[in-house]
Protein backbone atom coordinates (compact mmCIF):
# COMPACT_ATOMS: atom_id res chain seq x y z
CA UNK A 1 0.00 0.00 0.00
CA UNK A 2 1.39 3.73 -0.99
CA UNK A 3 2.21 5.91 2.10
CA UNK A 4 0.94 9.65 1.29
CA UNK A 5 3.83 11.87 0.48
CA UNK A 6 3.67 14.85 3.30
CA UNK A 7 3.36 18.28 2.30
CA UNK A 8 4.91 19.84 5.80
CA UNK A 9 7.29 20.04 7.58
CA UNK A 10 10.04 17.56 6.70
CA UNK A 11 9.93 17.33 2.75
CA UNK A 12 13.09 17.54 0.88
CA UNK A 13 13.15 18.41 -2.97
CA UNK A 14 16.31 17.62 -5.03
CA UNK A 15 17.51 20.64 -7.08
CA UNK A 16 17.69 20.66 -10.72
CA UNK A 17 21.17 21.03 -12.21
CA UNK A 18 22.40 22.57 -15.99
CA UNK A 19 20.58 25.65 -16.65
CA UNK A 20 22.08 29.09 -15.78
CA UNK A 21 19.83 30.75 -13.73
CA UNK A 22 19.16 34.57 -13.45
CA UNK A 23 19.48 35.67 -9.89
CA UNK A 24 19.53 39.84 -9.93
CA UNK A 25 20.52 41.78 -6.74
CA UNK A 26 17.71 43.68 -6.13
CA UNK A 27 19.44 46.25 -3.67
CA UNK A 28 19.46 49.53 -5.92
CA UNK A 29 21.47 48.53 -8.15
CA UNK A 30 21.40 47.40 -12.04
CA UNK A 31 22.69 43.93 -13.09
CA UNK A 32 22.42 40.62 -12.55
CA UNK A 33 24.10 37.42 -11.30
CA UNK A 34 24.53 34.34 -12.86
CA UNK A 35 24.14 31.09 -10.52
CA UNK A 36 23.49 27.51 -11.59
CA UNK A 37 20.24 25.76 -10.93
CA UNK A 38 21.81 23.74 -8.63
CA UNK A 39 21.92 26.60 -6.40
CA UNK A 40 18.65 27.33 -4.18
CA UNK A 41 17.75 30.82 -4.64
CA UNK A 42 17.99 31.39 -1.00
CA UNK A 43 21.90 30.66 -1.37
CA UNK A 44 22.41 33.01 -3.94
CA UNK A 45 24.35 36.55 -3.46
CA UNK A 46 21.09 38.62 -3.39
CA UNK A 47 20.99 39.69 -0.09
CA UNK A 48 17.38 40.43 -0.30
CA UNK A 49 16.48 36.15 -0.53
CA UNK A 50 18.83 35.67 2.27
CA UNK A 51 17.33 34.95 6.07
CA UNK A 52 17.42 38.57 8.49
CA UNK A 53 18.20 36.95 11.80
CA UNK A 54 18.73 40.42 13.19
CA UNK A 55 14.77 40.95 12.31
CA UNK A 56 12.74 42.55 15.22
CA UNK A 57 9.17 42.64 14.70
CA UNK A 58 7.09 45.88 15.92
CA UNK A 59 3.77 44.29 15.73
CA UNK A 60 2.83 42.06 18.56
CA UNK A 61 3.33 37.81 17.88
CA UNK A 62 0.61 35.98 18.88
CA UNK A 63 1.57 32.52 20.89
CA UNK A 64 -1.02 30.44 18.89
CA UNK A 65 0.54 27.30 17.58
CA UNK A 66 -0.93 25.29 14.22
CA UNK A 67 -1.37 21.81 13.97
CA UNK A 68 -0.22 20.59 10.74
CA UNK A 69 -1.89 17.44 10.90
CA UNK A 70 -5.48 19.18 11.83
CA UNK A 71 -5.39 22.57 9.62
CA UNK A 72 -8.26 25.03 9.86
CA UNK A 73 -10.55 24.12 6.46
CA UNK A 74 -10.77 27.62 4.47
CA UNK A 75 -13.57 26.64 2.82
CA UNK A 76 -16.46 29.39 2.89
CA UNK A 77 -13.93 32.06 3.99
CA UNK A 78 -14.59 33.96 0.68
CA UNK A 79 -15.53 37.71 0.66
CA UNK A 80 -16.41 40.56 -1.11
CA UNK A 81 -14.49 43.09 1.30
CA UNK A 82 -11.43 42.42 3.04
CA UNK A 83 -11.63 40.19 6.27
CA UNK A 84 -8.96 38.52 8.34
CA UNK A 85 -8.56 34.87 7.45
CA UNK A 86 -10.87 35.03 4.41
CA UNK A 87 -9.90 35.91 0.57
CA UNK A 88 -10.76 38.96 -0.76
CA UNK A 89 -11.72 37.54 -4.20
CA UNK A 90 -12.61 39.36 -7.24
CA UNK A 91 -14.65 35.97 -8.84
CA UNK A 92 -17.85 35.98 -6.43
CA UNK A 93 -19.27 32.97 -8.66
CA UNK A 94 -17.75 29.83 -8.38
CA UNK A 95 -18.18 26.07 -9.63
CA UNK A 96 -20.40 23.54 -7.87
CA UNK A 97 -18.03 20.50 -7.89
CA UNK A 98 -15.64 17.80 -9.40
CA UNK A 99 -16.00 16.47 -12.91
CA UNK A 100 -14.88 13.06 -13.68
CA UNK A 101 -13.29 9.73 -12.20
CA UNK A 102 -13.16 11.86 -8.77
CA UNK A 103 -16.13 13.23 -8.81
CA UNK A 104 -17.90 11.19 -6.15
CA UNK A 105 -14.68 10.52 -4.42
CA UNK A 106 -13.94 11.98 -0.76
CA UNK A 107 -10.47 12.96 0.40
CA UNK A 108 -9.65 10.75 3.37
CA UNK A 109 -7.28 13.78 4.46
CA UNK A 110 -10.09 16.29 5.28
CA UNK A 111 -12.03 15.65 8.40
CA UNK A 112 -15.53 17.13 7.83
CA UNK A 113 -16.53 16.75 11.36
CA UNK A 114 -13.53 18.72 12.42
CA UNK A 115 -13.52 20.90 9.87
CA UNK A 116 -10.09 20.75 9.33
CA UNK A 117 -7.50 18.57 7.10
CA UNK A 118 -3.91 16.73 7.71
CA UNK A 119 -1.07 18.18 5.60
CA UNK A 120 0.80 15.86 6.78
CA UNK A 121 -0.50 12.87 5.10
CA UNK A 122 -2.35 14.24 2.27
CA UNK A 123 -0.48 12.63 -1.27
CA UNK A 124 1.50 14.46 -4.19
CA UNK A 125 1.50 13.91 -7.43
CA UNK A 126 4.00 11.40 -8.48
CA UNK A 127 7.68 11.90 -10.39
CA UNK A 128 10.20 14.01 -10.85
CA UNK A 129 10.67 15.99 -14.22
CA UNK A 130 13.60 18.40 -14.65
CA UNK A 131 13.36 21.99 -15.77
CA UNK A 132 16.65 22.53 -17.58
CA UNK A 133 15.45 25.95 -19.01
CA UNK A 134 14.02 27.33 -15.96
CA UNK A 135 14.72 31.31 -16.04
CA UNK A 136 13.87 33.53 -12.99
CA UNK A 137 15.39 37.12 -12.51
CA UNK A 138 15.30 40.29 -10.66
CA UNK A 139 16.47 43.54 -11.24
CA UNK A 140 16.22 47.01 -10.15
CA UNK A 141 15.49 50.22 -12.55
CA UNK A 142 15.69 53.62 -10.92
CA UNK A 143 12.43 53.29 -8.86
CA UNK A 144 10.84 50.05 -10.16
CA UNK A 145 11.97 46.27 -9.64
CA UNK A 146 11.76 44.02 -12.81
CA UNK A 147 10.65 40.73 -12.54
CA UNK A 148 11.16 38.23 -15.39
CA UNK A 149 10.61 34.17 -15.20
CA UNK A 150 9.39 31.42 -17.73
CA UNK A 151 7.34 30.02 -14.62
CA UNK A 152 9.33 27.04 -14.53
CA UNK A 153 11.03 26.06 -11.09
CA UNK A 154 14.72 26.82 -10.80
CA UNK A 155 15.63 25.24 -7.32
CA UNK A 156 13.79 21.66 -7.58
CA UNK A 157 11.84 18.95 -9.87
CA UNK A 158 8.33 18.91 -10.35
CA UNK A 159 5.86 15.98 -10.87
CA UNK A 160 4.70 14.41 -13.99
CA UNK A 161 1.55 16.59 -15.41
CA UNK A 162 -1.22 15.56 -16.62
CA UNK A 163 -1.68 13.24 -13.83
CA UNK A 164 -1.73 9.38 -14.90
CA UNK A 165 -4.20 6.97 -14.39
CA UNK A 166 -1.27 5.35 -13.03
CA UNK A 167 -0.75 7.72 -10.37
CA UNK A 168 -2.53 6.59 -6.70
CA UNK A 169 -3.46 10.08 -6.78
CA UNK A 170 -5.52 10.03 -9.70
CA UNK A 171 -8.84 9.13 -8.15
CA UNK A 172 -8.57 11.89 -6.05
CA UNK A 173 -7.66 14.81 -8.83
CA UNK A 174 -7.86 14.23 -11.94
CA UNK A 175 -5.39 17.47 -13.65
CA UNK A 176 -5.39 16.64 -17.25
CA UNK A 177 -3.32 19.88 -18.11
CA UNK A 178 0.63 20.08 -18.95
CA UNK A 179 3.18 22.26 -17.70
CA UNK A 180 3.88 25.00 -20.16
CA UNK A 181 6.74 27.81 -20.61
CA UNK A 182 5.39 31.53 -19.63
CA UNK A 183 6.93 34.87 -20.83
CA UNK A 184 6.57 36.73 -17.11
CA UNK A 185 7.69 40.65 -17.25
CA UNK A 186 6.55 42.79 -14.45
CA UNK A 187 7.77 45.71 -13.59
CA UNK A 188 6.52 46.91 -9.80
CA UNK A 189 7.68 49.47 -7.31
CA UNK A 190 11.40 48.71 -5.34
CA UNK A 191 9.15 51.10 -2.25
CA UNK A 192 5.58 50.05 -2.76
CA UNK A 193 2.75 52.65 -0.98
CA UNK A 194 -0.35 51.70 0.71
CA UNK A 195 -3.48 51.99 -1.79
CA UNK A 196 -6.26 54.26 -0.66
CA UNK A 197 -8.26 51.43 0.01
CA UNK A 198 -7.40 47.56 -0.39
CA UNK A 199 -8.41 45.77 -3.65
CA UNK A 200 -9.70 41.79 -3.93
CA UNK A 201 -7.61 39.44 -5.69
CA UNK A 202 -8.05 37.38 -8.80
CA UNK A 203 -8.35 34.11 -9.98
CA UNK A 204 -5.04 34.07 -11.26
CA UNK A 205 -1.56 35.24 -10.81
CA UNK A 206 -1.23 37.43 -7.59
CA UNK A 207 2.53 37.17 -7.24
CA UNK A 208 5.41 35.13 -7.71
CA UNK A 209 7.83 33.22 -5.22
CA UNK A 210 11.56 32.30 -5.10
CA UNK A 211 11.49 29.09 -6.46
CA UNK A 212 10.00 31.50 -10.25
CA UNK A 213 6.95 30.10 -10.06
CA UNK A 214 4.14 31.95 -10.02
CA UNK A 215 1.79 32.47 -6.98
CA UNK A 216 -2.37 32.33 -6.89
CA UNK A 217 -4.81 32.54 -4.52
CA UNK A 218 -5.83 30.21 -1.61
CA UNK A 219 -8.87 29.88 -3.42
CA UNK A 220 -10.06 26.64 -6.11
CA UNK A 221 -12.54 27.24 -9.02
CA UNK A 222 -15.24 26.20 -6.54
CA UNK A 223 -14.07 28.49 -4.14
CA UNK A 224 -12.98 26.15 -1.45
CA UNK A 225 -9.37 26.39 0.26
CA UNK A 226 -6.87 25.25 -2.82
CA UNK A 227 -4.54 24.01 -0.70
CA UNK A 228 -6.40 21.55 1.24
CA UNK A 229 -8.34 19.76 -1.93
CA UNK A 230 -6.15 20.26 -5.23
CA UNK A 231 -3.63 17.58 -5.23
CA UNK A 232 -0.25 19.20 -6.03
CA UNK A 233 3.44 17.62 -6.38
CA UNK A 234 5.98 17.43 -3.81
CA UNK A 235 6.49 20.96 -3.84
CA UNK A 236 2.77 22.31 -3.64
CA UNK A 237 2.26 23.13 -7.33
CA UNK A 238 0.26 22.16 -10.47
CA UNK A 239 -0.59 23.48 -13.70
CA UNK A 240 -3.78 25.38 -14.66
CA UNK A 241 -5.31 24.82 -18.04
CA UNK A 242 -3.27 27.19 -20.09
CA UNK A 243 -0.27 25.16 -18.86
CA UNK A 244 0.27 28.04 -15.93
CA UNK A 245 2.48 26.27 -13.38
CA UNK A 246 1.33 27.51 -9.58
CA UNK A 247 1.13 27.59 -6.18
CA UNK A 248 -1.34 28.48 -4.00
CA UNK A 249 0.58 29.11 -0.87
CA UNK A 250 4.72 28.83 -0.01
CA UNK A 251 5.11 25.23 -0.12
CA UNK A 252 7.48 23.31 2.26
CA UNK A 253 10.19 23.00 -0.22
CA UNK A 254 10.90 26.94 0.37
CA UNK A 255 9.77 27.37 3.89
CA UNK A 256 11.95 24.46 5.21
CA UNK A 257 14.85 26.86 3.88
CA UNK A 258 13.77 29.94 5.48
CA UNK A 259 14.63 29.28 9.28
CA UNK A 260 15.48 32.56 10.74
CA UNK A 261 13.52 35.29 12.29
CA UNK A 262 12.35 36.36 8.72
CA UNK A 263 13.32 35.39 4.94
CA UNK A 264 11.60 37.00 1.40
CA UNK A 265 10.33 34.16 0.00
CA UNK A 266 8.50 36.43 -2.93
CA UNK A 267 6.79 39.10 -3.91
CA UNK A 268 3.06 40.46 -4.54
CA UNK A 269 2.09 41.92 -7.57
CA UNK A 270 1.56 44.93 -6.17
CA UNK A 271 5.19 45.15 -5.18
CA UNK A 272 5.21 44.05 -1.19
CA UNK A 273 7.27 41.37 -0.31
CA UNK A 274 6.10 37.77 1.07
CA UNK A 275 7.94 36.71 3.96
CA UNK A 276 8.31 33.48 6.12
CA UNK A 277 8.62 35.28 9.64
CA UNK A 278 8.91 33.18 12.74
CA UNK A 279 8.90 33.37 16.43
CA UNK A 280 11.83 32.67 19.28
CA UNK A 281 10.51 28.75 18.97
CA UNK A 282 10.96 28.98 15.30
CA UNK A 283 7.02 29.09 14.69
CA UNK A 284 5.37 31.07 11.55
CA UNK A 285 3.31 33.57 12.34
CA UNK A 286 -0.56 32.92 12.50
CA UNK A 287 -3.40 35.10 11.28
CA UNK A 288 -4.29 36.18 14.89
CA UNK A 289 -1.19 38.60 14.26
CA UNK A 290 -1.66 39.86 10.32
CA UNK A 291 -4.51 42.04 9.55
CA UNK A 292 -6.99 41.57 6.79
CA UNK A 293 -4.75 41.74 3.69
CA UNK A 294 -2.54 38.74 5.25
CA UNK A 295 0.08 41.08 6.26
CA UNK A 296 1.94 43.29 8.99
CA UNK A 297 4.55 45.59 9.93
CA UNK A 298 7.66 44.55 11.17
CA UNK A 299 11.71 45.22 10.85
CA UNK A 300 12.71 43.23 7.65
CA UNK A 301 15.56 43.41 5.61
CA UNK A 302 14.43 44.72 2.47
CA UNK A 303 16.09 46.44 -0.58
CA UNK A 304 19.19 45.87 1.25
CA UNK A 305 18.43 47.35 4.41
CA UNK A 306 16.82 46.41 7.86
CA UNK A 307 13.80 47.92 7.41
CA UNK A 308 10.35 48.66 9.33
CA UNK A 309 7.94 47.80 6.37
CA UNK A 310 4.26 46.70 5.16
CA UNK A 311 4.42 42.97 4.05
CA UNK A 312 2.80 39.90 3.50
CA UNK A 313 3.62 36.75 5.69
CA UNK A 314 3.18 33.49 4.77
CA UNK A 315 1.50 30.96 6.80
CA UNK A 316 0.08 27.67 7.63
CA UNK A 317 -3.38 28.25 7.54
CA UNK A 318 -5.62 29.72 5.08
CA UNK A 319 -5.65 31.83 3.54
CA UNK A 320 -1.72 31.39 3.11
CA UNK A 321 -0.11 34.17 1.64
CA UNK A 322 -1.99 37.46 0.55
CA UNK A 323 -5.58 38.21 1.16
CA UNK A 324 -6.14 41.54 -0.45
CA UNK A 325 -4.06 43.69 -1.72
CA UNK A 326 -2.77 46.62 0.46
CA UNK A 327 -0.88 48.15 -2.29
CA UNK A 328 -1.75 48.94 -6.04
CA UNK A 329 -1.32 45.62 -8.32
CA UNK A 330 1.05 46.20 -11.38
CA UNK A 331 0.17 45.72 -15.00
CA UNK A 332 2.37 43.15 -16.69
CA UNK A 333 2.59 40.83 -19.40
CA UNK A 334 2.35 37.29 -19.52
CA UNK A 335 1.86 34.77 -22.85
CA UNK A 336 3.11 31.06 -23.28
CA UNK A 337 6.61 30.25 -24.10
CA UNK A 338 6.66 29.08 -27.72
CA UNK A 339 7.75 25.31 -28.26
CA UNK A 340 6.09 24.20 -25.13
CA UNK A 341 7.02 22.44 -22.34
CA UNK A 342 10.59 20.69 -22.39
CA UNK A 343 10.68 18.91 -19.16
CA UNK A 344 10.82 14.85 -19.21
CA UNK A 345 7.19 13.86 -19.77
CA UNK A 346 5.33 17.09 -19.93
CA UNK A 347 5.12 17.83 -23.42
CA UNK A 348 3.45 20.90 -25.09
CA UNK A 349 0.60 22.27 -23.22
CA UNK A 350 -2.54 23.97 -24.23
CA UNK A 351 -2.18 27.60 -26.03
CA UNK A 352 -1.30 30.93 -24.36
CA UNK A 353 -1.49 34.59 -26.13
CA UNK A 354 -0.59 37.88 -24.52
CA UNK A 355 -2.54 38.65 -21.54
CA UNK A 356 -3.29 42.26 -21.78
CA UNK A 357 -3.40 42.91 -18.05
CA UNK A 358 -1.35 42.20 -15.13
CA UNK A 359 -2.14 39.89 -12.52
CA UNK A 360 -4.88 41.30 -10.57
CA UNK A 361 -4.96 44.69 -11.89
CA UNK A 362 -8.28 46.46 -12.70
CA UNK A 363 -9.44 43.32 -11.67
CA UNK A 364 -13.73 43.25 -12.01
CA UNK A 365 -15.59 40.92 -9.91
CA UNK A 366 -17.07 38.42 -11.97
CA UNK A 367 -17.98 34.45 -12.36
CA UNK A 368 -15.19 33.78 -15.10
CA UNK A 369 -11.82 33.02 -14.63
CA UNK A 370 -9.39 36.10 -14.74
CA UNK A 371 -6.59 33.79 -16.56
CA UNK A 372 -8.39 32.06 -19.35
CA UNK A 373 -11.77 34.38 -20.01
CA UNK A 374 -13.43 30.75 -19.83
CA UNK A 375 -16.83 30.25 -17.50
CA UNK A 376 -15.02 28.93 -14.16
CA UNK A 377 -17.38 25.65 -14.10
CA UNK A 378 -17.22 24.58 -17.92
CA UNK A 379 -19.72 21.81 -19.06
CA UNK A 380 -18.58 18.47 -18.58
CA UNK A 381 -18.48 17.68 -21.91
CA UNK A 382 -15.92 20.36 -22.86
CA UNK A 383 -13.17 18.24 -20.56
CA UNK A 384 -12.61 16.27 -17.51
CA UNK A 385 -11.27 19.23 -15.85
CA UNK A 386 -8.78 19.48 -13.24
CA UNK A 387 -11.71 20.43 -10.55
CA UNK A 388 -12.95 22.90 -13.34
CA UNK A 389 -10.45 25.33 -14.60
CA UNK A 390 -7.41 25.33 -12.10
Amino acid sequence: MRIPKARIPQRRIPFVTGAAVIVAAALGVSGAYFIPSSISSSSASNTEMATSAQSLATSTISNTTINPSALPLGDGHVSSTPKSGYVDSCVTNFGNGRQGPSANVSDPWISTSSNTWDSLTKPAVEGSVSWPNAEYSISTSGSSRVIKSNDLPIDHTTGVFPISKSDPVYQYDTNPNSITPQTIDWTLPLNPTAATTPSCTSMGPIGILSDGVLLFNGLDAQGHDAAAHEVQDACGEHPESSGMLHHHDVPSCILDNATGSSTLVGYASDGYGIYAERDANGNLLTNSSLDACHGRTSEVMWNGTMQSIYHYDATLEYPYTVGCFHGTPTTGSRSAASGGATGGGAGSGPGGGPWGSGPGGGAVRHGRSQETGLPLMPPAAALDRHRAIQ
